[in-house]
């Protein structure tokens, strides 16, 4: 029998604890699952993270967790464990919009390599969340659906394009979230709604029934509260999948067990010329605070200097736009109309690219990427700034990332090593920041040492946004 709970604290717990409240019989899937909904119908109407909420379906398989675990039919971790997809994700019986009026609201007949390995470990599947039109046109206010808001502060955004993910993870609508990563589209989220978001390694995750970006840079990632809990959820999804030709054949090691708290000795590279005189001065300052506070917990931490972040955005860009037009031209030629303005205006620059360019594009990502990943015969790992502000104002007019040029995620993305965001405190009008802790393909575990030792150390991952619910229309 459930012991007495506030929904509030039920929907703030880890991973980890909900895990442990299962198992000692104070608190089952179906009471979780139950106050999860509940949060989503008070306060969402104001969020816009979720696009759908599949709640009967939800509390179908909540019931089966319970029965499952009182029977000793233990999955692991992440069994009874609410989760959500972003919207570009495949999950069979669910239409995958990808934010776009151009998909047919026709479900899925298969689930995604990835939503499969959820549900085989116990997931409990909430719905499909928002994100930029295909993973890049956005944020958009001329889309069927609006785009999701900064929890912390409703008149920001909360990054993308994984951007439901971070609001639907930071509001305590879900403990875990899918997103995709190809330029930072886990991390920036992560970044602006003080979460935990991973980028693992190219390949560490299968990307098979995920709505294409980039197909030579894309990655799926967990998003959480924690860190522990990104470990919990990395440890679920992980592995080779051999429909995927991406698809790294590695063992995949227990992320949890590495989580000693222990990083005396290690080696860590600040990257600090891609954010001080980039990044806003808090960003810069808390940054700063950050690398101090892993060097008073005994890492060596040096500071390095690598190539102008413009070089690696460049390579991506050029890549990116080739690959993307690829996959959009059909839609473009006979329809262009359907498409967002932001994304059509995106994708059709792709057309005027040259296969040289493209090709010429590939071979400097890739000198790129070996200078980066030369860091680590000297570095355990790399850290810097998870972005380079806070998060941006919610104005139509206004709110253009692209239009930026400058991102501090990308270069990890570019040489496709694992990358984490982590929390490292709050700044103007109430707004998360965050740092990045990088590390060499398949350092996973490095990463989330060292972003885990930080965590435990400091107090940002314990606060959550206060929330109001809006009037529905």
């Amino acid at each position: 029998m459930d012991l007495p709970h506030e929904p509030t604290q039920l929907t703030a717990m880890s991973i980890a604890a909900l895990g442990a409240a299962f198992r000692a019989g104070t608190l089952s899937p179906v009471t979780l699952t139950q106050a999860c909904l509940d949060r989503i119908a008070r306060f969402d109407n104001t969020l816009h993270s979720f696009i759908t909420v599949t709640a009967d379906r939800a509390l179908a398989t909540a019931r089966k967790a319970e029965a499952e675990l009182k029977a000793g039919q233990d999955r692991g971790p992440f069994h009874g464990i609410p989760y959500a997809l972003k919207d570009i994700v495949d999950a069979e019986g669910v239409p995958t919009t990808a934010h776009s009026r151009l998909m047919p609201e026709t479900p899925a007949t298969t689930d995604a390599h990835v939503t499969a390995l959820l549900e085989k470990a116990g997931g409990i599947l909430l719905g499909k969340l928002g994100t930029f039109e295909f993973a890049l046109g956005g944020p958009s206010w001329d889309l069927p659906w609006p785009p999701p808001l900064n929890p912390w502060n409703t008149d920001f955004l909360p990054g993308g394009s994984s951007s439901g993910s971070g609001t639907a993870v930071a509001a305590g609508f879900v403990p875990a979230a899918i997103g995709t990563d190809t330029g930072g589209s886990v991390r920036w989220p992560a970044a602006c709604c003080g979460i935990v978001g991973l980028k693992p390694t190219y390949g560490r995750i299968s990307r098979r029934g995920v709505q294409p970006n980039t197909f030579s840079i894309d990655h799926c990632g967990p998003m959480t509260r924690t860190v522990r809990d990104c470990a919990i959820m990395l440890g679920a999804i992980a592995g080779h999948d051999p429909l995927d030709p991406g698809s790294l054949e590695a063992p995949v090691p227990d992320y949890v067990a590495a989580l000693t708290g222990d990083i005396k000795g290690t080696r860590i590279g600040l990257i600090r010329n891609w954010y001080a005189g980039e990044a806003t001065a808090e960003v810069t300052e808390a940054v700063d605070r950050a690398a101090v506070l892993l060097a008073s917990l005994g890492a060596i931490v040096e500071e390095v200097v690598l190539p102008d972040i413009g070089h690696y955005a460049d390579a991506k860009t050029l890549i990116s736009m080739s690959e993307l037009f690829t996959i959009h031209a059909p839609d473009l030629r006979t329809r262009p109309e359907m498409f967002g303005a932001k994304l059509r205006q995106r994708v059709i620059g792709g057309a005027f690219i040259r296969a040289e360019d493209y090709l010429n594009a590939q071979r400097w990502r890739a000198e790129l990427a070996r200078g980066l990943n030369a860091q680590f015969g000297k570095f355990d790992a790399l850290v810097t700034a998870g972005w380079l502000n806070a998060a941006d104002p919610a104005d139509p007019a206004g709110s253009d990332f692209f239009r930026r040029g400058r991102n501090v995620t990308m270069p990890f993305s570019v040489a496709g090593v694992p990358s984490l965001s982590v929390p490292i405190g709050f700044g103007a009008h109430g707004l998360p920041l965050a740092m990045q802790v990088a590390g060499p393909p398949l350092a996973e575990a490095t990463v989330l040492r060292i972003g885990h030792a930080y965590e435990q150390a400091t107090e940002w991952h314990t606060k959550s946004p206060v929330l109001h619910a809006g009037v529905s229309a």
